[in-house]
C-alpha cells in the first residue's frame, strides 16, 4: 500500500511561508531611533514636556518627561540616536529670552572618547538652573531686612559706620585710585614673574625634600649646634672679660703705634735693608750654617787651656807647594775689593828661583817644597 506524499509537502510550504513572514516582520517592524537619557534638577521652572533639548543651540530632541521626587526633579530627555553626547555630559536649563520658554542645553560638545548610552542619568551635580527672579527679590529683601532697623542698624550701628566711612574716605579718591592702580600694577608683576615665583618654589621644595632625606645629619647638627650654644653661655663671664681686656690691649697697642710711628717707620726701613742684604747673600749663610759647626768645633779642640792659646801643628815635611799654599792663604783673606792675587804669577816667581847646589846625597834638584824652604833636613 502506497502512503500519500501530498500533505507533508503542505506543511512544508506552510512553515516556509511563516518564517518569510516573520523575518519580514522583524525586518521591517518599526523601531526606535532615539535616546533617552534621565536628568535631575533642583527645580525645573520654565521646561515642560515637549521643551527643546539642545546642543550648542541646535535642537537635538526634546523633554519626554517630568516627575518631581522630593527636593529634586526627574526629567527625561529624548534625542536623536545619531547624535553623540560626551559620557560625562552636563544638562543645563537656558533662558533664550525673558518671556521665552526654556530649554535643555546638553554640554560639551562631543570630540572623542566615551558617549551617553540610552537609559544613562546625568546627577545633580551635574546639571544647573539659573536663578529666578522671585529668588533675587527674595535675596534683596532678606538683606535689606538684615541692614534695617530691625537688624544690624537696630541701635544706629550701620548708620554711624557708614557716617564715619564716608568721612575717613572724604577727599581720598585720589589716593584710593591710586592704591588700586598700584594693586594692579603689583598684581600684573606678580603675574610676568610667575615663573620666576613657581621656579623658586620648585626650589625650595627640593631644598626641603633633601632636608626631610638627610634628617638624621640635619638634627645631628641641630644637637651639636645646641651644644656649642650652650657651652657659649656658661662661659660667657670668661668670654666677656676675654673680649674687655683685648679691647684695653688693642687700645695700648694703637696708642704705642700713634706715640711712635716714626721709630717704627725707621725700624721698618731698616729691617727692610736687612732682609734684602740677607736674600743678597743667602748662599754665604747657606755656606756659613753648613761649615761653622765644624769650624767652631775644631776652634775648641786647638785651644788650649792650660797655657790660654791656640796650639796648631804644623807638617813642614809634607811636599807642599809654596805658590799653591800662599795662593790659598791669600784667597782666603782676600782684599777689600773682593780680588784675589793671580796664582800664576806667583807660580812664575817660585818657578824664576834660581837652583841651589846638588847636596851629598841630593838629587841635583832644587826643593821646592815648605820643608826646603824652611832649611828642614832631608
Amino acid at each position: 500500500m502506497t502512503i500519500p506524499r501530498f500533505p507533508v509537502r503542505r506543511g512544508l510550504a506552510l512553515l516556509t511561508a511563516l518564517a518569510v513572514v516573520a523575518a519580514l516582520a522583524v525586518v521591517l517592524w518599526p523601531r526606535s531611533d532615539s535616546l533617552r537619557v534621565t536628568a535631575y534638577f533642583p527645580r525645573t521652572v520654565g521646561i515642560y514636556p515637549g521643551s527643546d533639548v539642545r546642543v550648542l543651540g541646535v535642537r537635538i530632541g526634546e523633554v519626554k518627561k517630568i516627575t518631581p521626587e522630593g527636593s529634586r526633579v526627574r526629567v527625561v530627555l529624548e534625542y536623536d540616536k545619531g547624535r553623540k553626547v560626551p559620557a560625562d555630559a552636563q544638562a543645563a536649563i537656558i533662558n533664550s529670552s525673558v518671556v521665552s520658554d526654556r530649554y535643555v542645553q546638553l554640554l560639551p560638545v562631543y570630540r572623542k572618547g566615551p558617549v551617553l548610552h540610552d537609559g544613562a542619568v546625568i546627577p545633580e551635580s551635574r546639571t544647573a538652573v539659573p536663578v529666578e527672579l522671585d529668588r533675587i527679590f527674595d535675596s534683596l529683601h532678606t538683606t535689606a531686612d538684615a541692614l534695617g532697623p530691625k537688624g544690624a542698624n537696630k541701635d544706629g550701628s550701620l548708620s554711624r559706620l557708614l557716617a564715619v566711612s564716608a568721612d575717613n574716605l572724604k577727599g581720598q579718591g585720589t589716593n584710593i585710585n591710586q592704591t588700586i592702580e598700584d594693586l594692579s600694577q603689583a598684581v600684573t608683576t606678580l603675574s610676568d614673574g610667575r615663573s620666576d615665583l613657581f621656579g623658586t618654589v620648585r626650589n625650595l621644595q627640593v631644598f626641603t625634600a633633601a632636608l626631610a632625606a638627610d634628617d638624621k645629619s640635619v638634627r645631628s647638627f641641630n644637637d651639636s649646634l645646641a651644644g656649642v650654644a650652650r657651652q657659649l653661655a656658661g662661659e660667657r663671664g670668661d668670654l666677656a672679660a676675654a673680649l674687655k681686656y683685648l679691647a684695653t690691649a688693642l687700645g695700648d697697642v694703637a696708642d704705642f703705634v700713634k706715640n711712635n710711628k716714626k721709630s717704627l717707620t725707621s725700624n721698618v726701613k731698616g729691617l727692610s735693608k736687612v732682609t734684602k742684604v740677607l736674600v743678597t747673600q743667602r748662599a754665604a749663610l747657606d755656606e756659613l750654617l753648613a761649615v761653622a759647626p765644624t769650624g767652631l768645633s775644631n776652634l775648641q779642640n786647638a785651644y788650649n787651656a792650660s797655657s790660654g792659646t791656640l796650639d796648631t801643628r804644623n807638617n813642614p815635611q809634607s811636599p807642599q807647594d809654596p805658590a799653591s799654599l800662599l795662593c790659598s792663604l791669600l784667597k782666603t783673606t782676600g782684599d777689600e775689593g773682593g780680588k784675589n792675587p793671580d796664582c800664576k804669577q806667583l807660580k812664575q816667581l817660585f818657578d824664576s828661583l834660581p837652583k841651589l847646589p846638588s847636596a851629598p846625597a841630593g838629587t841635583g834638584t832644587v826643593d821646592r817644597t815648605l820643608g826646603g824652604i824652611l832649611g828642614a833636613k832631608a
